[in-house]
């Protein structure tokens, strides 16, 4: 065993987050952390980095581990460059170099300081650390980060930043790497080669992920549910399993105390009515003591929180009856996506390009781009970061500046588009969740009213609390569910999905599959979601060189 951990409480003011977290990670063990958005993910993932250290529990790594941590903010970076922000995070490599650098100028005939220098030479070249600067750069380009190496590690896009922090874990050479949401910026190629280094990395690791291609290379999955840590051995294929078979157990559990409840409050009326008809003094005592373990027991039952249940649609739908009906009833509450689903699909054009070619100056990003998309169907934009989908997407949506274009397109001028995008609008970051649902709809002449908003928020998922909370206060994954608000306003024919299930819960990820499935309109897609896209399926539109 590399790390023991053990939080028995985290709490936000009155607020407890975690009660009951417990699981150990083995020697190079990897381990994906999953569960609903806001239940904690982070804030554990900040705790076993020992970064947040107000919580109660323990967490107890082996004698001499090294533990590596990607991180979420960077402050006060100055002029350090990506290459030098790497090298500082990798073990031992800043102690060496200062050795190596300093003591021949310092150590004069000082024989332990000779030795000291000498075993540095030793230990650098072990550690492959005059190799390694080449090393960094060539993952660098890997991650189609060319030519950043010696730029200012503050001059970065949030997405490089990301990028940066797992090329830094890959070379820590650590016992133990936590990484929070890995892929989310990574297109497929850069991403096939995390998983490569993930499976047969030496390290320990500790993911914090919701993408499924990922989860299905780990050995085992935390899940993170009602302040408590369920641990289910196997990668996601089997989690599913596992998580159908104790969801019906925790079911059946959970109905038998709510049966319990019903009885203990016919039994308090009736040992109440009992008391008060009695006139034995030792029956009146009798029925007293009754009522009030009753009462105590009902008081217990009652301030439990219903547990949180989630099959996900494939096993439930193999579910026997009895179980079926009980997760009808108890089933956590997910977004509800209104998407038209009407089945009568007229199959009429709404994009056509043919031979459509697209670039800046003299120089194409790609040509020979055919499209032919009709209501109903699924169509998916392949390609690597960088290749020209966005500014594809952005000439369907009537965007072509600066850009040199041939070709011919046609599309269906009275189409309504709705569009999901990565980044929330600066139109609407500074606002209020429920202030910025509102202007959002009154910026595209949309009808909108304070019942329509709250509809929204609770469709998905919001509380009223959240309805106050600036847009740039949230959590990624309640951005997420705000550009699905967004991109449904006005009830589309034509979706374009730009990366939809980076941020959002495996939970949410499913149901907007499922809507998917049933849409009416048709639906224009990148995704490096490998399930994502066996789910929606559709033609491939390869976009540049693969």
């Amino acid at each position: 065993m590399i790390a023991d951990i053990v939080v028995t409480e985290k709490s936000f003011g009155p607020k407890v987050l975690m009660s009951n977290i417990k699981f150990s990670i083995d020697d190079g063990e990897k381990v994906g952390v999953i569960g609903r958005n806001g239940v904690g993910k982070s804030t554990l993932f900040g705790i076993v980095a020992g970064m947040d250290k107000d919580f109660t529990g323990d967490i107890i790594f082996r004698r001499g581990t090294v533990v590596v941590a990607t991180q979420q903010e960077h402050h006060d970076m100055g002029e350090t460059t990506v290459l030098q922000y790497v090298l500082q995070g990798l073990p031992e490599y800043s102690e060496l170099s200062h050795i190596i650098e300093t003591y021949p100028v310092t150590m004069g005939d000082d024989m332990k300081l000779i030795d000291e220098y000498t075993q540095a030479l030793m230990r650098f070249d072990d550690k492959g650390f005059y190799q390694i600067e080449e090393q960094i750069e060539r993952e660098l380009d890997n991650f189609q980060l060319p030519d950043v190496a010696h730029r200012a590690f503050s001059t970065l896009s949030g997405g490089q930043k990301r990028l940066v922090e797992v090329v830094k874990v890959m070379h820590s050479d650590a016992h133990l790497a936590l990484v929070d949401e890995p892929t989310n910026h990574m297109d497929y190629v850069a991403k096939a080669q995390y998983v490569e280094w993930m499976k047969t990395a030496r390290e320990a690791m500790l993911v914090i992920t919701h993408d499924r291609d990922v989860l299905n290379e780990v050995d085992r999955i935390v899940e993170l549910k009602d302040g408590e840590s369920v641990s289910y051995k196997g990668n996601y294929d089997a989690y599913l399993k596992q998580n159908a078979v104790s969801t019906g157990t925790q079911m059946n559990d959970f109905e038998m105390v709510e049966k319990r409840i019903v009885n203990l409050k016919a039994k308090v009326i009736d040992y109440q009515r009992l008391k008060e008809k009695s006139r034995n003094p030792g029956t009146i005592q009798k029925f007293k003591r009754l009522e009030e373990t009753s009462r105590k027991e009902l008081s217990e039952l009652q301030a439990k929180e219903k547990p949180t249940f989630w099959i996900d649609k494939e096993s439930a739908a193999n579910l026997n009856y009895k179980v079926a009906a009980q997760y009808d009833k108890f089933k956590a509450k997910n977004i509800r996506m209104n998407l038209k689903n009407d089945e009568s699909r007229s199959k009429h054009i709404l994009v056509n390009l043919k031979d459509v070619s697209l670039g800046y100056g003299d120089t194409p990003l790609f040509d020979g781009i055919n499209i032919d998309l009709r209501e109903g169907e699924a169509m998916e934009l392949r390609g690597r970061n960088g290749a020209g989908k966005t500014t594809l997407i952005k000439m369907i949506l009537g965007d072509t500046t600066p850009v040199t274009f041939s070709g011919d397109v046609t599309l269906d001028k009275q189409m309504r588009i709705g569009v999901y995008e990565q980044e929330v609008s600066p139109t609407y970051f500074g606002l209020a969740l429920g202030d910025a649902i509102e202007r959002m709809y009154l910026d595209r002449g949309l009808s909108i009213t304070e019942t329509k908003v709250r509809n929204l928020l609770s469709n998905y998922l919001f509380n009223e609390g959240d309805a106050r909370i600036p847009l740039s206060k949230l959590s990624g994954g309640q951005k997420a569910r705000f550009q699905l608000i967004s991109m449904l306003a006005n009830e589309p024919q034509l979706l374009i999905l730009d990366e939809p299930t980076n941020h959002l819960d495996l939970p949410s990820i499913e149901e907007l599959e499922t809507a998917l499935a049933k849409y009416s309109g048709a639906t224009l897609y990148v995704s490096h979601d490998g399930y994502f896209r066996n789910a929606l399926g559709g033609e491939v539109i390869q976009v540049g060189a693969k």
